[in-house]
């Protein structure tokens, strides 16, 4: 007997004697025993539901209840008793899915119907839910009415393969709501704008579809595709939407779009907001930039499914679901625009018309729909073991013998084959569709092939590196044999030896190309030596040349990089497309991005949430440095590229951190998802736009709240301290190590008080500190200080709190002597040498206290000095001012770029640091305006 079959022998005794089967026959009880031994499921639901258990042990009886669902709601269903509802929703959810999985079991019919019950399931449950939220809430605040005076729906967008009639057995379901316009509702004890009553409609069938109760849940709904994301309102207007989408629709919502279909269609509005959509969807000409979008969300998975090591996964993993999916909605996008047949939400559908249209030869298609069924109904036999939301064939015994047993199938060698060939079937397809055609040039590695695998004397060997002078050449070699030595102590196993073998002479072959020195190997084996273990990495490497190619040239240009990528290996994953990795994102691409990025991860998993948020920083910063080293990118670019990275990231944290308080504690009083009463001030580096590489970042969090109130969830706490609570979360979630380590430092010293102030502050609190205890120091800091974050009233607010601080007058003598003792100050405390482009006489801390001092002296009667928070618009207006000349202006600006260039070039590459003689003339030209303003050296 194997572990499998051993393993479901003692499953099946445990859970039969559970029932009592003594009126059963014995066809009856063989029967449930087939059922029970592929679902512990079905067991489970048997056991909640004991009245069903007739039903499952007689064909006849299922096959007729599968055809006659009863009523979700009984007609003795309290509806005003939400608890009962839900109970109701849940069961027969449970049933009638047990019911589909049973007649997959029994063989009933074939895996196509199968998809398109378990769909029409979720559109049964889901319209139930709806209507009966509806009733509730009109009976409260009325009806919203259209133009005609008819009741006016919100309209349900299903998305993915709820939206294809293709769902998953055990699915997230995502969704869009969305109603046709503004008005106010009428006819009920009080009145409220539409946009209010439809927020709150949606939100109640969410809590009856997706809240976790004794019954368990009838449906995980994800809310995350619509606009905005989960910063967005959870309903939009028609208006709204079509506003979104003409003016900020990204090509992967397009990919989404394709298979929304209104859930609860009403014949007008719904034919109205699909003829609304379809402009943002299906272009009027062949459209083939959709390859190119395909490739990169293909790169980004398989991205994934490095970082998390996934395996056995039918539905991401090569020549998987997501793969079918990808072939047909690329050539949906390419060509749907001049074929208005291939317009389908259903992929099923899609294939056939792609087939009729000769877009896919009639082989293709039938392959692709064959190949495509087979990895469906395993999906669902998977998913149907346990009501489990997975893609990933299991390594337990008792798990794969239930698979087997759904299946009918006897060894899982045999499975196993299956998945195989039609995975590998797929992925071939998948290669004609996004194929670029570019095939890898053939190197010469006999060379590298000799040093890896000889055992001659290094002097020998050395003879063979022509580009090297000998004592190079033998300093390359040790390494070489230094790293070949630790990789026989480490569990490299058979396949990894084989790639080391191929990518060690293909790596050395490059070094010659480029006549690198022994330096950058010992920078790229740094990095192997964190991928030996993990194949795939090897396999990207040696699969890809032109990764290995441009890791070669990271390493020969900056150690620092080196060292990222050494420290961060997923890092790899951006090498793959050179032409991607030294284009760097605009501002608005950087926030697009990272919600992309945050959408394939469940809401409810923080620590993969932290670690994609680290990742995707990381890979930003490595495309800006890449940029930045290569000359694509000026200085005064990188910093502001850097800037909007960490202004999307904090954005997305907050967002985060907000989701997961208002989970535990409900909103506090006056707040809501879209306004929060909240916001983010940056100061220093992140507030004056001059971030560099690994700076930390000065942050003062302000709220509005007066209220005495408490927050309005189950777990209720003052308003105010909700407010701490959303800080000490923000920072927990950017300075919490984990395995990519901390996604950005945060320093709070600067909030009024410091270090014994609160961490969160009242915005009129944080306007008295400022004017009646600040010191010149934080007057000075303010200069720097800009709203990166934040509900619009309260950064509007901010910005006349600032305004009239930087704008009051000052005594002359005192501010200047305020600013050079705190100059002094930071001079000993950090005791600069005379090569510091910061903190040294002349350096870039002398050069901001001028432009800060410059603000607080004139801005009183010049308002241009404090409109922008850079040291180099400051000094723009500084010379308009009249207050130095554009002679002076000038230097002082290239004295300042050459300064930060400098930082950024220690940071990234010493080699390349300006002369000493420039920075000694730039640091001379800061202190000569110093003197002249302060009249000390």
């Amino acid at each position: 007997m194997t572990d499998n079959s051993a393993a479901l022998t003692a499953y099946l005794a445990q859970i039969l004697s559970r029932f009592e089967l003594n009126a059963f026959g014995s066809a009856a009880q063989q029967q449930l025993r087939t059922l029970l031994s592929a679902s512990s499921f079905i067991g489970r639901t048997l056991q909640q539901q004991p009245a069903l258990l007739a039903e499952f042990c007689h064909a006849s009886t299922l096959r007729q209840q599968l055809r006659q669902s009863g009523e979700v709601l009984p007609a003795d269903t309290v509806l005003t008793d939400d608890a009962a509802v839900f109970a109701a929703l849940r069961r027969y959810r449970n049933a009638q899915l047990c019911r589909i999985l049973a007649a997959d079991i029994l063989q009933f019919q074939h895996i196509e119907t199968s998809l398109q019950q378990v769909s029409q399931l979720a559109d049964l449950l889901i319209n139930t839910a709806y209507h009966w939220a509806y009733q509730q809430l009109s009976a409260q605040w009325g009806t919203p009415l259209d133009e005609r005076g008819q009741p006016m729906p919100l309209l349900i967008l299903g998305m993915g393969k709820l939206g294809g009639g293709e769902l998953n057995f055990s699915s997230d379901i995502d969704l869009i709501f969305t109603y046709p316009a503004n008005g106010e509702t009428s006819g009920g004890r009080r009145s409220t704008e539409h946009q209010q009553f439809f927020t709150k409609l949606g939100q109640k069938l969410i809590a009856a579809l997706h809240q976790v109760t004794a019954d368990g849940f009838a449906y995980r709904v994800d809310m995350r595709l619509r606009p905005f994301g989960d910063s967005g309102p959870l309903v939009l207007s028609f208006a709204a939407m079509e506003d979104y989408y003409q003016e900020q629709g990204r090509e992967w919502e397009r990919y989404a779009m394709l298979k929304a279909r209104v859930l609860n269609p009403d014949g007008r509005h719904s034919t109205e907001l699909q003829q609304l959509l379809k402009p943002f969807i299906y272009r009027r000409y062949i459209d083939f930039s959709a390859i190119e979008s395909l490739r990169r969300m293909k790169q980004q998975i398989e991205q994934e499914n490095r970082r998390l090591n996934r395996r056995d996964n039918i539905k991401l993993g090569i020549g998987g679901i997501r793969e079918v999916e990808f072939i047909v909605q690329t050539l949906q996008l390419i060509r749907g625009g001049r074929i208005p047949a291939m317009q389908q939400p259903s992929l099923l559908t899609a294939l056939t018309v792609l087939a009729d249209e000769a877009v896919l030869t009639p082989q293709q298609a039938a392959e692709l729909r064959t190949d495509y069924l087979l990895l469906r109904r395993v999906e669902q036999a998977l998913q149907g073991i346990d009501d489990q939301q997975t893609q990933t064939l299991p390594q337990d015994a008792l798990l794969r013998a239930q698979l087997l047993a759904s299946l009918q199938l006897g060894s899982w060698a045999q499975l196993q084959q299956q998945v195989d060939a039609a995975m590998a079937r797929v992925h071939q397809q998948f290669k004609l569709v996004i194929d670029n055609g570019e095939e890898p040039e053939q190197q010469d590695t006999s060379v590298g092939k000799l040093l890896w695998d000889s055992e001659q004397p290094a002097e020998d060997l050395a003879t063979q590196l022509d580009w090297l002078q000998l004592p190079d050449a033998m300093a390359l070699i040790a390494q070489l044999q230094q790293f070949k030595q630790d990789c026989q102590k480490r569990s490299v196993g058979p396949r990894g030896r084989d790639f080391l073998a191929k990518l060690v002479p293909l790596l050395l072959h490059m070094l010659q190309q480029q006549q690198c020195q022994p330096t950058v190997l010992a920078r790229v084996l740094g990095v192997f030596r964190q991928i030996v273990t993990r194949t795939a990495y090897l396999e990207l490497l040696f699969e890809n040349t032109a990764a290995l190619q441009q890791l070669v040239l990271l390493c020969n240009q900056s150690g620092w990089l080196a060292e990222q990528l050494a420290r961060y290996p997923m890092l790899l994953d951006e090498l793959i497309d050179p032409a991607q990795l030294y284009q760097v994102a605009s501002r608005t691409d950087y926030s697009d991005r990272l919600r992309q990025h945050m959408l394939r991860v469940p809401a409810d998993d923080l620590e993969l949430l932290m670690e994609t948020l680290r990742q995707y920083k990381q890979a930003q910063q490595l495309r800006i440095a890449a940029a930045d080293i290569s000359g694509v990118l000026p200085l005064m670019k990188v910093s502001d590229h850097l800037t909007w990275l960490a202004e999307a990231v904090m954005a997305q944290v907050v967002e985060l951190a907000w989701q997961q308080m208002t989970e535990r504690y409900g909103a506090p009083a006056n707040a809501t998802a879209e306004d929060k009463g909240f916001a983010v001030i940056a100061y220093g580096k992140l507030g004056g736009l001059e971030l560099g590489y690994g700076s930390d970042l000065d942050l003062v969090f302000v709220h509005n709240c007066d209220s005495q109130d408490a927050t309005d969830g189950e777990r209720s706490i003052d308003s105010k301290q909700f407010y701490l609570k959303l800080v000490q979360r923000v920072l927990h979630l950017c300075t919490t190590r984990t395995n990519s380590g901390v996604l950005y430092d945060i320093d709070t010293r600067l909030r009024p008080s410091g270090n014994s102030g609160l961490l969160a502050i009242n915005i009129d609190t944080y306007a008295q500190y400022l004017q009646q205890e600040a010191w010149t120091w934080e007057h000075q800091a303010l200069v720097r200080a800009r709203a990166i974050y934040g509900s619009p009233a309260l950064v509007q607010q901010f910005d006349h709190i600032r305004q009239q601080i930087l704008s009051l007058p000052r005594e002359a003598v005192k501010l200047r002597s305020d600013v050079v003792q705190m100059r002094d100050k930071l001079r000993q405390h950090h005791a600069a040498d005379a090569l510091d482009p910061k903190h040294s006489s002349g350096g870039i801390v002398d050069l901001e206290f001028i432009s800060q001092y410059l603000v607080l002296a004139h801005a009183a009667s010049d308002a241009g000095l404090y409109r922008y928070s850079d040291n180099m618009r400051i000094l723009d207006a500084a010379a308009a001012g009249g207050l130095l000349s554009a002679e002076q202006v000038t230097q002082l600006q290239q004295a300042y770029q050459l300064l930060r260039g400098a930082g950024h070039r220690h940071t990234l590459a010493p080699a390349t640091l300006p002369s000493l003689d420039s920075l000694q003339q730039a640091k001379q030209q800061v202190e000569q305006v110093w003197q002249q303003l302060f009249g000390v050296a």
